[in-house]
Formats: structure tokens, C-alpha cells, sequence
């Protein structure tokens, strides 16, 4: 595992001033924070390639978790799951957020910039950060949802007939 005091934070133009409040937030409770997307909102980039970015690099152990933000939450966590291995939850409170962590084991948290006010995001952030997987009746599941990921790596190596 990855020092657990490192994160990586994503977004695309429409979340750049939820991006900075969080980093800030983050760097103020200890994180290391290294952020992925543009800086102005101004620098327009296609969600599906941050989040491709920040998730590639948790399914290779670089972090043990991420946030991606953009407006809604919904197309960063869509894109997230597409890569093998990595389990992204899209939150807009801080029970989801708690669940997200303690029953799916979910490594990446999405958060939406244009439906979650500034201090809901640091709430929701601060609810997943503080959860940890509790296994018992989910650890099946979650397993599960382990073995489908190496079925997916497995079909993907096989030649075309």
C-alpha cells in the first residue's frame, strides 16, 4: 500500500473552485495532494480522461485513493469504473460517502461541483477519509465484484477470433 496520507484530486473545468477548496482542505488536515485537470476554468478538458488518468493509477497501487470532481459526480465515477480494479462511488452526502468506503470498498469518490455546496464537500470528503472497508457481510460482495474485474483484465488479453 501507498502512504495513506497522499491523494489524488481530478476535475474538469466546471470543478476547479471545488478542487482547490478540497486540496486546501486536504493539505490542512496533512494530505500530500496532486492534482490532475486544468487549473482555470477556462482550460476546457473532457472529464473521461482525467478520470482515466487519476483511476489507472489506483488500480496500479500509486494511491490508495482519489476524488474526482465535476459537475454532477456522475460521468467522472462512469468513467472511473470502466478501468479493472477500481471501485468509484459518486456521493452528495456524508452517509453514501461512508458507505461507499465501509461497504464497497470504493477507492475513488466523486463528488459534484454544481450540486454539493463547499462545506457539504468537505463534510462528504471528511466521511470517506474517516471510513474504512468493514468487510463481514459485504467482503462477498465486494469479492465478487474483485472476480468480475479479473474475468473483464482475462477477456481483454485474448486475441480477437
Amino acid at each position: 500500500m501507498t502512504d495513506r496520507k497522499r491523494i489524488a484530486l481530478g476535475n474538469d473545468e466546471a470543478a476547479v473552485t471545488l478542487r482547490e477548496l478540497l486540496a486546501d482542505h486536504l493539505r490542512a488536515r496533512g494530505y500530500e495532494v496532486d492534482l490532475f485537470g486544468p487549473e482555470s476554468a477556462d482550460t476546457k478538458v473532457d472529464y473521461p480522461d482525467v478520470a482515466y488518468e487519476v483511476a489507472t493509477r489506483v488500480a496500479a497501487g500509486t494511491y490508495d485513493r482519489a476524488l474526482l470532481l465535476c459537475g454532477t459526480g456522475i460521468g467522472m465515477a462512469i468513467a472511473a469504473n470502466k478501468v479493472p480494479g477500481v471501485r468509484a462511488a459518486q456521493a452528495a452526502d456524508t452517509y453514501s460517502a461512508e458507505r461507499a468506503r465501509k461497504s464497497n470498498n470504493a477507492q475513488v469518490l466523486t463528488i459534484g461541483a454544481r450540486t454539493v455546496g463547499p462545506e457539504l464537500a468537505r463534510s462528504i470528503v471528511d466521511a470517506w477519509l474517516a471510513s474504512e472497508f468493514e468487510g463481514g457481510r459485504s467482503a462477498p460482495k465486494v469479492r465478487k465484484l474483485e472476480q468480475l474485474d479479473e474475468k473483464l483484465r482475462a477477456a481483454s488479453t485474448k486475441e480477437p477470433a
